[in-house]
């Protein structure tokens, strides 16, 4: 195989560049096997350019009698007992040094001959392999793997038994996409007469065409008499000469492997094109969806954080602006925000968990976001989504619990009217207990017959002490009252000022832990396939 084969390297890189996405992602047999074909390059490009002829068939084709025609000797010993040839042997056509010996330790060929250099041949390693229908398992499995590794294969058929549905359904309609580094043999057609042959050579081209192998070259040969021997050794003779016979078999590999790979890419060509046409990563990243954020937020418990706010918030204004003697009965009961223990996202929250509704929708939430994502994708690439959501959501609950418990609520500042409206309310108490006090010096004053020393102020016929009292009673209760409308729109702004906050750092969580491994998957997809298509 030679490395100036541009387009089979070109081929080689992009199935293994789908090969490398596939690693780690997709359970598929397919993906073992176009591991096998880049191993089987990169050992057969390191082993030189000769060229690996196997000659398969069953029993009694006279498979090894063809294999010594061509050698030319009697290399490998023809009987009719099952099983005749129980390993591989194998001539060579070469110099000593040529590198075949590693190509056959490669091959794992331990009967080897060596013929003496012949132009015509230089560069031929022959194979005879076992019988495809031996009784021995052993022999079975070495045929179908010598048939992975070779570069050439000469399927020996005989008159009696070449319709055989066992090697045509087995070994030849498989490789349809290896028409070129494939040979069909007629042999012992001595035993046939003329118009015999002929129309046992129609039937056989017939078959081989329906099963797509119309380029696949079919001779006519005896090895027994040497008919058609000729034949059969230019036709070698020529793919020794042009040294493509390697780059060949491995890009007629490279294409079969791509095209099992592409059995996980989208359905029609013309959906291919256009999908996969585009360079990978154009098709944006999805939004995540108003209803993802709001299940996530709902199972976060971000209602129970904003409703705590809103009431935190309530009770510190109506606090300030309410009676100042009595703001002390705040602290009998703690701060709806802090019994929620927010702020530290290192900790755990004390939010209640997520109820079964809130799960459910969680759930049928990730499944729609899921579903958009893998839109178009194969059944194996959306098993693998499947799976990273699944890890994703076994994450999901602690990471919004740390989200929600370190999101930043919002400042806390205490608005300036307010502050004006607690400061009168001090004020109103001031004038109130000026009035009570007044009231009191009377009382004492009446008491020891004085209060005719003192004079009494009023106010429309009103004492002023009454009037200070229960103005200023009337007043600090008249401001909370108005005060508490104000407080309550505070607390709701506030609270959904807070909602804001937690969404987005649920929003965030989702495309961290759900979206973006989601989404990585399916550029994974896009790679996986545009190398896939590449590679065909």
């Amino acid at each position: 195989m030679r490395r100036s084969d541009g387009a089979l390297a070109d081929r080689l890189a992009a199935l293994r560049g789908a090969v490398e996405v596939a690693d780690g992602r997709l359970s598929a047999p397919e993906v073992g096997r176009a591991r096998a074909v880049l191993a089987k390059a990169g050992a057969r490009e390191a082993l030189g350019d000769a060229t690996v002829v196997a000659l398969a068939g069953a029993t009694g084709s006279g498979k090894s009698t063809l294999f010594n025609a061509l050698s030319g000797s009697e290399v490998s010993t023809p009987g009719v007992r099952r099983p005749t040839t129980g390993v591989a042997h194998a001539t060579v056509w070469g110099a000593a040094d040529d590198g075949s010996d590693r190509l056959l330790d490669w091959l794992q060929v331990p009967r080897r001959h060596r013929r003496e250099p012949e132009p015509a041949l230089d560069g031929l390693v022959l194979l005879d392999l076992p019988d495809h229908d031996s009784v021995r398992l052993e022999h079975r499995l070495e045929v179908d793997r010598l048939v992975e590794l070779v570069d050439v294969l000469v399927w020996v058929l005989d008159p009696q038994k070449y319709a055989d549905a066992a090697v045509h359904e087995r070994y030849l309609a498989p490789l349809a996409g290896h028409a070129g580094v494939l040979l069909v043999v007629l042999n012992q057609v001595d035993r046939l007469d003329e118009a015999a042959a002929r129309a046992c050579l129609a039937d056989l081209r017939g078959l081989l065409d329906r099963e797509g192998l119309d380029a696949t070259p079919l001779l006519a040969v005896s090895g027994r008499t040497g008919d058609g021997l000729a034949e059969l050794r230019g036709e070698l003779a020529r793919r020794v000469r042009a040294r493509r016979a390697a780059g060949e078999r491995l890009l007629a590999d490279v294409r079969g492997s791509a095209a099992e790979l592409a059995a996980h890419c989208p359905e029609t060509a013309a959906g291919r094109s256009r999908r996969w046409g585009r360079g990978v990563g154009e098709d944006p990243a999805r939004e995540p969806a108003d209803d993802l954020t709001d299940a996530l937020a709902a199972a976060a418990g971000v209602p129970t954080v904003v409703t705590a706010v809103e009431r935190s918030t309530r009770r510190e204004g109506t606090g300030r602006t309410g009676w100042p003697l009595v703001r002390w009965t705040r602290r009998l009961r703690a701060d709806p925000v802090e019994r929620l223990h927010l702020g530290d996202e290192r900790a755990r929250t004390s939010l209640p968990p997520a109820g079964a509704v809130e799960r459910a929708r969680m759930a049928t939430a990730v499944r729609e976001a899921r579903d958009a994502v893998g839109e178009g994708l194969a059944p194996a690439w959306r098993d693998e989504l499947r799976r990273t959501a699944e890890v994703s959501e076994e994450r999901l609950a602690d990471a919004l619990d740390r989200a929600v418990g370190g999101a930043d609520l919002g400042p806390d500042r205490v608005p300036l009217w307010q502050r004006a409206a607690a400061g009168l309310q001090w004020l109103l108490l001031a004038t109130a207990l000026v009035g009570a006090l007044w009231l009191l010096a009377l009382v004492a004053l009446g008491f020891l017959q004085l209060d005719d020393v003192v004079p009494l102020p009023r106010v429309e016929g009103i004492p002023l002490p009454t009037l200070l009292l229960v103005g200023g009673l009337l007043a600090g209760l008249l401001l909370a009252l108005v005060s508490r409308p104000l407080v309550a729109l505070r607390a709701r702004r506030r609270g959904r000022a807070a909602g804001r906050r937690l969404r987005a750092a649920v929003r965030e969580v989702a495309e961290e832990e759900l979206l973006a491994p989601m989404t990585e998957v399916r550029a994974d997809a896009d790679r996986f396939c545009a190398a896939v298509f590449r590679a065909r």
